[in-house]
């Protein structure tokens, strides 16, 4: 049997269409929608990091909101000095410094 290659994309049991469309996604469909593994899913849920999760149904199964996954990445967008001038360090003033006893 042939090994699959480490740069191959993941194989996806549902067409990408069903999971862009759908309200709710399991962890695995909330780590291809956002491009990363579901391990590090799981490692965020664990630590109270990355974006909300909740359980649902009897067996309390982890699922993300498809507009929660959407919110959570504009706030990172939005936090990160590369996309947002306003935090860049390179776009404010330069500090002077102070003379001590003064």
């Amino acid at each position: 049997m042939p090994s699959r290659s480490p740069f191959a994309p993941p194989a996806v049991s549902e067409p990408a269409s069903a999971v862009r469309d759908a309200c709710f996604l399991n962890v695995r469909d909330a780590a291809s929608y956002l491009g990363m593994s579901p391990h590090t899913l799981y490692v965020w849920r664990h630590r109270r990091q990355g974006p909300p999760s909740f359980r649902m149904g009897p067996r309390g199964r982890v699922m993300y909101r498809r507009t929660a996954l959407d919110t959570w990445i504009h706030e990172q967008e939005r936090a990160d000095s590369r996309s947002n001038s306003a935090l860049s360090p390179l776009s404010a003033h330069p500090q002077r410094p102070t003379k001590p006893g003064a």
